[in-house]
């Protein structure tokens, strides 16, 4: 879908600039001036006027690039923010032991499977398959991907993608759901601050808030961006929202911060001090 959007937007004569990570936002008067950012391959710096500037970037990030910087009490929030990262190792197998009798294609069609057993570190599996066949080019064949809730100062965090795909296949192999013979290939994907926590600092958010709305220019959208356990289609609506806005020439933003406030998010943490796997929505095919 993103690859037609970017299309699209080149089309209309728009250009798309990867590569690049925010390194300062200059602000005067308030309003974004100007964003500098560093191209990570060439290491070269350039600057970008700005009319406006939509932010899906971590907050923690985006308030130390700020320049001249937020007040100390603003920054102390944001620094206090809390995230959990997120590990997928994808596994390609030719069958799978579990069934529900379905016709044709994978054997079992939910999108997403909890993992409740306690001595497997796997907390959420997904059935590509049954989000689009598109995802598989070989229809006979299923595309597993097993996901672990972590932070970054795991262990897990560090292995190499060699371990982690053998963890991966151990774990379903113990639980039932494979044959570790079954496995034809596999892959890891490490996504930092997947989940923005509610806790840490978060009960201080608002002056977070308070401080960014006063520019004008700047839209915090997406997950990350406004902190909020946003779904995709919910990320997608605050951008669309903030864009309604500019066009119709309103300045309040608290449309887009509305955006799935009548859905709490909660991260516990048991006794030992681990915080739980995130609970998000499940979907069927």
């Amino acid at each position: 879908m993103w690859e037609q959007v970017a299309s699209d937007v080149c089309e209309r004569g728009g250009a798309i600039h990867t590569g690049y990570k925010v390194e300062a936002l200059i602000h005067r008067d308030g309003r974004i001036q100007e964003v500098r950012a560093r191209h990570e391959p060439s290491r070269t710096v350039r600057s970008f006027s700005s009319d406006y500037v939509f932010s899906t970037m971590p907050i923690q990030e985006l308030m130390r690039a700020l320049d001249p910087p937020p007040p100390t009490r603003v920054l102390e929030v944001s620094d206090g923010l809390v995230y959990r990262d997120f590990i997928t190792v994808g596994l390609l197998v030719s069958r799978l032991k579990i069934t529900e009798n379905a016709a044709g294609g994978p054997s079992i069609q939910d999108n997403w499977i909890y993992i409740q057993e306690p001595d497997v570190k796997v907390g959420r599996l997904q059935i590509f398959n049954n989000w689009s066949p598109y995802m598989v080019r070989d229809p006979s064949k299923i595309w597993i991907g097993l996901e672990y809730f972590c932070n970054q100062t795991d262990p897990i965090w560090s292995l190499a993608d060699k371990e982690m795909i053998q963890l991966a296949k151990e774990e379903l192999s113990k639980i039932g759901i494979i044959d570790e013979s079954a496995v034809l290939d596999g892959t890891v994907l490490r996504v930092e601050k997947t989940y923005p926590a509610y806790f840490g600092t978060y009960d201080r958010f608002e002056e977070i808030r308070n401080y960014i709305d006063q520019f004008e220019n700047l839209f915090l959208v997406g997950r990350n961006g406004m902190h909020k356990y946003n779904n995709q289609d919910h990320s997608m609506l605050t951008a669309m929202i903030a864009v309604d806005n500019i066009a119709a020439g309103r300045t309040d933003k608290s449309n887009v911060w509305e955006v799935n406030t009548e859905q709490d998010y909660h991260e516990e943490q048991d006794q030992a001090g681990t915080q739980n796997e995130p609970m998000v929505q499940t979907a069927s095919a």
